[in-house]
């Protein structure tokens, strides 16, 4: 019998550890012009995506109009489903980073090697999804106690200012809910993708670069949150180039926040 332990060189190589980098209060800008160059690069690979995003904006704008209740719910879907269609557009910037030339059909299977690590982060990620949703519903029975208001109630309780109750509620679920998955995916999923991490190691690093960059990070989710509210203005068509522009520009935020993998040695 042969002792397996005898030969070390047959031991599982181990992952390269993550080195966190200090963030600079305006690097966000720099990451939307950098993937500004990458969507320039590769425009049919963004189009494809921002249609993508422009039809789950279209699904949302539905819902208000039909279950204006349930527009939490489905909107705190769109974040769950955001970052995961985003993660064509992080393989498709990675691929312009190390030379290789765009590509539509890598960029839609890029999440097949990465099947266990992405099917953890779905699952906390549905769990807060459905605790988003339960709480919205919440605080339209506490205030809404005659019955779910229809879409006219909906904008007449928001701009109503005898309501700021509801809207002070309404806002803060929402801003919590959203920042937890903010911080749980900020740098996650081009984390996966990068370097093949678990879920837990992913989320935990996203968690540790908000903390220690709580103000870039802060203006980063402010630019992105402006973005996509001015892009909604206009039936969302704004997101057929809001959308891919914040996937790429989201790649360079990872690439800022932690240091390269050392080069493998031969």
């Amino acid at each position: 019998m042969t002792d397996s332990t005898a030969n070390p060189g047959t031991a599982a190589p181990q992952p390269a550890p993550l080195v966190l980098q200090p963030l600079q209060l305006g690097q966000p800008f720099t990451w939307l012009a950098r993937g500004a160059r990458d969507l320039a690069a590769a425009p049919g690979v963004g189009l494809f995506y921002g249609l993508c995003f422009w039809g789950m904006a279209l699904l949302l704008g539905w819902v208000f109009r039909a279950r204006p209740e349930y527009t939490m719910s489905l909107a705190s879907g769109c974040l769950l489903v955001g970052p995961f269609l985003a993660m064509g557009l992080y393989e498709t910037s990675r691929r312009r980073e190390a030379g290789l030339p765009p590509s539509l059909g890598e960029s839609l299977t890029c999440w097949d090697r990465h099947v266990s690590s992405m099917a953890m982060l779905v699952l906390a990620l549905i769990v807060l999804e459905l605790l988003w949703g339960r709480a919205s519903l919440v605080v339209f029975a506490v205030f809404f106690n005659t019955g779910m208001p229809s879409t006219t109630g909906v904008v007449q309780a928001v701009f109503n200012p005898h309501n700021w109750q509801f809207v002070l509620a309404y806002a803060a679920v929402g801003g919590l809910f959203a920042g937890l998955v903010f911080c749980f995916t900020v740098v996650a999923i081009p984390l996966i993708l990068d370097r093949d991490t678990d879920a837990f190691t992913a989320a935990l690093t996203s968690m540790r670069v908000v903390l220690d960059n709580p103000a870039t990070l802060l203006l980063w989710g402010a630019l992105i949150t402006l973005l996509v509210g001015l892009s909604l203005l206009a039936w969302g068509a704004g997101l057929l180039l809001v959308g891919p522009l914040l996937g790429h520009a989201t790649w360079h935020a990872y690439r800022s926040a932690l240091a390269p993998a050392p080069a493998a040695c031969t």
